[in-house]
């Protein structure tokens, strides 16, 4: 019951899923990623062992495509499921089993899979697959929001809206970025506002973190003395005062 959008940015490597539905805490179910490996969704009627067992098997060598098999072979109820998948080389991959609810579908193109169930019609995958190849050059998160804003605005889920996540992987076994709006009326508008948030306070934040293979260091001057501001008087706002 949601639609999403798994992706590898060409350019910096980075993978992302970013997803959205009717139902609570979308981003605590569906979207998984793993560093050097992939990213995957999986959704309709939820097996997280799915995407598990998908970057399990791009972990020991094969493409998104055989993963993806390789996975769907192991589960018996698997037509009730829907998967996308994007691997560390750019291949993606997608499965939306003959008895999930329709709307579903799903179209894989270069670099990711869009893929949605129980949705108001075609056009929520078309728009989000034309807005993502429309946005190409810009970074992956942006990308992955435009996606997201496109599907909403073609209809998006037919019951309703709820939750909504976005999630970046880099290099690093920590996410560079794991964005979720759990329970709003309108997940993709404050998923968009906390995006922007993000950037401009936790990003930052997050980038000097440490880093395998590099001695780590104390945190910048100019994010610490950000970070100890309340939030509504830092970049971006949000937040609220003492």
């Amino acid at each position: 019951m949601t639609f999403s959008i798994v992706a590898r940015c060409p350019t910096s490597g980075l993978l992302g899923v970013a997803v959205a539905t009717a139902v609570p805490a979308v981003g605590s179910m569906c979207p998984f990623t793993r560093a050097r490996t992939g990213a995957a969704s999986t959704q309709s009627w939820v097996n997280p062992y799915l995407a598990l067992g998908v970057l399990d098997a791009v972990s020991g060598g094969k493409g998104a495509r055989a993963a993806l098999e390789d996975a769907l072979a192991e589960d018996s109820s698997r037509e009730l499921r829907q998967i996308g998948v994007v691997d560390i080389h750019g291949d993606a991959a997608a499965f939306t089993g003959a008895q999930c609810t329709p709307w579903c579908g799903q179209e894989v193109g270069e670099g990711f899979a869009v893929q949605g169930n129980m949705l108001t019609g075609p056009e929520v995958i078309s728009a989000m697959a034309a807005a993502f190849r429309a946005s190409a050059g810009e970074a992956l998160d942006e990308r992955l929001m435009r996606a997201m804003e496109a599907g909403d605005a073609a209809g998006g889920d037919k019951r309703g809206r709820q939750s909504a996540s976005l999630r970046v992987q880099g290099e690093e076994d920590y996410c560079a970025l794991d964005l979720r709006v759990d329970e709003h009326p309108q997940p993709v508008t404050e998923l968009r506002r906390v995006l922007e948030i993000a950037r401009l306070q936790l990003v930052p934040f997050v980038e000097g973190m440490p880093r395998r293979g590099i001695a780590a260091g104390p945190a910048p001057e100019t994010v610490t003395s950000m970070l100890a501001l309340s939030p509504p008087n830092r970049p971006g706002g949000g937040g609220s005062a003492p």
